[in-house]
Formats: C-alpha cells, sequence, structure tokens
C-alpha cells in the first residue's frame, strides 16, 4: 500500500504526545512546590502545569508560596526531573512505530516543538530511539519570547521547514499546546488517551482541536492518504 501526505509537514509536541513524560516532570514539580509550603494533589498539578513552561508560571508560584523561582531553582528542579526521566522514561505506546511510518512518508518534514528545554528534548527523543527523525528539527519554547499557547514554536518550526504552517498538522494533547496549534492556523489533531495527565476529548475539541484520537495506531492513518492508484486496485479487487 501506497501511502501519500495530507499535508505540506507534521508538527509534534514532545511530552504526553512522544513521551510518557507528564507524570514524572509533574511529581517532581508538585513536589519541589511542596517543599515551598505549596501543596498541590497530583490532579492539581496536572491541570495547572502540564503544557507550560515554568518560567512563564513564576507570577503564580509566587503568588502561592511567597517564593520567586529564579534559575537556580528552574536548574534544580531540571536536575532532579532529568534523573528521574533517565530511569523510568518510557515512549507513548505505538508512537515510535507510527513517526517511523509517517517519516517515510514526510521525510525532511516531520519536526518537534515542544514547550520543553533543548537539552530534555534531545535526552527524551534519544531515550525512545526517535532522535535520528528529529535531528536537525527540534524547536523549543524556552528559547522563544513566548511559550505556548503563543504559537511562536509552531510558526518557527513551520519557518524552518519552509512550509506554510496553515497547511501544516500540529500533533498536542494539552491544552495551552492545541491553542498555539490553533493560533498557528494549523489543523490541529489532539491526542486523548485514558490517562490521569491527558484531557478529555470534549475538552480539546472545545479549545479548537480540528480532531481527536485515543491511539497512536491511529495517527498515520489520520496523516495520510491512499495513493488512487491503490484505492482502485482495491475496489475492482474487492468487485471480483
Amino acid at each position: 500500500m501506497t501511502l501519500s501526505p495530507k499535508f505540506a509537514a507534521v508538527l509534534f509536541d514532545c511530552d504526553g504526545v512522544l513521551v510518557d513524560s507528564e507524570k514524572i516532570t509533574n511529581e517532581v514539580l508538585r513536589v519541589m512546590l511542596g517543599e515551598m509550603g505549596w501543596h498541590l494533589s497530583r490532579e492539581e498539578c496536572v491541570a495547572r502545569f502540564v503544557g507550560r513552561m515554568l518560567r512563564d508560571e513564576a507570577d503564580v508560584i509566587e503568588a502561592h508560596t511567597g517564593q520567586r523561582i529564579d534559575e537556580e531553582w528552574l536548574m534544580e528542579f531540571r536536575r532532579r526531573r532529568n534523573v528521574e526521566i533517565a530511569d523510568s522514561l518510557e515512549a507513548i505506546p505505538g508512537v515510535v512505530e507510527a513517526v517511523r511510518t509517517l517519516d517515510e512518508v514526510y521525510p525532511g518534514r516531520l519536526a518537534c516543538a515542544s514547550s520543553a528545554d533543548r537539552p530534555k528534548i534531545t535526552m527524551q527523543l534519544q531515550k525512545i530511539g526517535l532522535f535520528d527523525v528529529f535531528e536537525g528539527r527540534i524547536f523549543s519554547g524556552v528559547e522563544l519570547d513566548r511559550g505556548k499557547p503563543a504559537p511562536d514554536v509552531y510558526l518557527a518550526a513551520a519557518a524552518a521547514l519552509g512550509v506554510d504552517p496553515a497547511e501544516s498538522a500540529v500533533v498536542e494533547d494539552s491544552p495551552p499546546g492545541v491553542e498555539a496549534g490553533r493560533a498557528a492556523g494549523a489543523h490541529v489533531l489532539g491526542f486523548c488517551p485514558a490517562s490521569p495527565v491527558h484531557q478529555s476529548p470534549e475538552l480539546l475539541l472545545g479549545l479548537g482541536a480540528d480532531e481527536t484520537f485515543t491511539d497512536m495506531t491511529e495517527l498515520p492513518g489520520l496523516l495520510t492518504t491512499r495513493d488512487r492508484l491503490d484505492a482502485h486496485e482495491n475496489s475492482v479487487a474487492t468487485s471480483r
């Protein structure tokens, strides 16, 4: 079967889409906020911080703790987070196979556009065996003026690939990410598996996702079309 691309490029979020890291990162954050006196449940921490850059949440953290997070605090957070990720990170089920399939259909036109810092993105992609797919096409919101839900990281990725963001697809799982993809003008696919750190399809659709899916095995079919010749041959075979 020959597959053809439906879009000019596919722009992937990382955490929660490619890697099952949200529960790891948010637990480290929850513990560190607790050490500052702000005690959140796991559910509250996920709702408040998933998909956002911590530097953008400094005012919120200060309002609840009376302490301003600084670069030293962020470096300690990243250190503790990276230790946990290196020990227990796993790929989202089915995503490695899905991305490998899409890489054949979209050669050089897959990118990873994340709110995370570049070392984290790189480490995670290397750990799950997908760094080679995205090497040279990794974009970090930390390196831009605005993080998600602003569209900057997706606009930067599309510009680097030389494609119109409005002709691209974005794969996201968080509310800020969906809003960012929508603001970039892209076709947004919301990933909504049954998970404590993922959102409901209704929520992501309400925020502007064009469609949602629950299993990474579905993704190649959502981003490709079958060659017309294949479709015709299949019709002839069926009629026989």
